[in-house]
């Protein structure tokens, strides 16, 4: 009996001996104290969700997503391919917001990286009036609101262009006047879908043929041009089976006082997308200045002797080593761009708050389930673009180590 108490104690001493050790070890302490922090903040998290919900009982006010099924009962002037009506339901309206936000933010980002990138590079120029103009131009446009050039620039576009009537033309199938851009539709059918498959075959050739060449490039220094292969593959094999397969265009025409048929840009996103474009630009443009300016400057000297001119010298030596610096601040800027994009309700373009955080929400009034979902997507958009940056960044790393 005896012994058992004292090999008892003896464990239970251990045991304690063991845990205090534990305790005093600096990664052990680490992980219990995240774990502590982890607890508290599921915690009080639960209560305040709780709590919410218990008020929201009580008040009597709706919740849920049953909403979603219910017809939206109002137009949306940007719907591109998309079909919808106001006898859609508020479902398919969000599903429209979300396509109009990422088909700005894109054409905001392309832009605003071309711009960027030119005015980045003019930023070093050694003639005069190339420097200081794209100085002028970051200094201006960055120091100015974006939401006040979203409505300048709508305003000016207002008043530029012509009525529909008197719309510039353009082969008589592309009208351009004050309500946007009108474009022919592609007709979605059998024949059509060749085209796309095509594309798609083409795009995924031109890629193949690209890795080739760069491996190639990479093992003997030989430079292929690629050019050729991408208008071929990417747009004269479409165009071919386009007229092949007999696939169809539905053409705008004007009826009334506005145009009928095809699809249309409305001058809301216009303005939207150049103002988003030009900011945006002018901290790419610092971007790339810095990274450019991070190159050692031996390396252009000893490219130039080499006799290379200082365009290839820029695409193939500078750049290359200058995005490595440049790609960090820039991927903040894409997300500063995306999220700028909900500034459209100043000018009625019809993206995600616009529409779905104004409009449906205003009909609907749920409030809570409404901006979740609305944060949901803008923070999916985000990450999205974070990681596919972030990949390319790490590639860079890799090649450029």
């Amino acid at each position: 009996m005896a012994n058992s108490w004292v090999s008892h104690f003896f464990i239970k001493f251990f045991m304690f001996t063991k845990l205090k050790s534990l305790l005093y070890n600096n990664e052990v302490r680490a992980v219990l104290f995240q774990i502590l922090a982890v607890v508290v903040i599921a915690y009080f998290a639960y209560q305040a969700f709780d709590n919410m919900m218990l008020n929201i009982e009580q008040r009597g006010i709706r919740s849920g997503f049953g909403f979603l099924n219910n017809e939206s009962g109002f137009a949306v002037n940007d719907s591109f391919f998309l079909e919808y009506s106001p006898a859609s339901t508020n479902l398919q309206a969000f599903y429209v917001g979300i396509v109009n936000t990422l088909i700005v933010s894109i054409t905001g980002i392309f832009f605003a990286s071309i711009i960027g990138l030119v005015v980045g590079i003019a930023r070093l120029s050694n003639n005069y009036l190339i420097k200081k103009m794209a100085t002028a131009y970051i200094e201006i446009f960055r120091n100015i609101p974006i939401l006040l050039q979203i409505l300048f620039w709508y305003s000016i576009a207002l008043n530029a262009f012509p009525s529909p009537r008197n719309s510039i033309n353009f082969f008589d199938s592309v009208f351009l006047n004050s309500r946007g851009l009108y474009l022919p539709k592609p007709i979605m059918d059998g024949d059509f879908y060749f085209v796309i498959a095509s594309f798609v075959i083409g795009v995924i050739g031109y890629i193949f043929i690209k890795k080739r060449s760069d491996k190639k490039h990479d093992e003997t220094g030989i430079v292929t041009n690629t050019i050729p292969y991408f208008l071929g593959l990417v747009v004269f094999l479409p165009m071919v089976v386009y007229f092949a397969s007999g696939a169809q265009l539905d053409y705008p025409a004007l009826k009334g006082f506005n145009f009928k048929g095809g699809t249309d840009l409305s001058i809301e996103f216009f303005a939207l997308a150049f103002s988003l474009s030009i900011y945006t630009a002018t901290y790419i443009a610092e971007a790339i200045r810095s990274g450019v300016e991070s190159v050692d400057k031996g390396q252009k000297e000893a490219a130039a002797a080499l006799g290379l001119k200082n365009t290839r010298i820029m695409r193939l030596i500078i750049l290359p080593q200058a995005l490595r610096v440049a790609i960090p601040p820039i991927i903040n800027q894409y997300l500063n761009l995306t999220k700028n994009s909900s500034l459209a309700t100043a000018v009625g373009y019809s993206e995600l708050v616009t529409i779905f955080s104004g409009t449906v929400l205003n009909v609907i009034g749920q409030a809570i389930e409404i901006i979740i979902l609305t944060m949901l997507v803008y923070l999916t958009i985000s990450l999205v673009i974070s990681l596919i940056l972030n990949i390319f960044n790490k590639k860079m790393q890799i090649k450029g180590g």
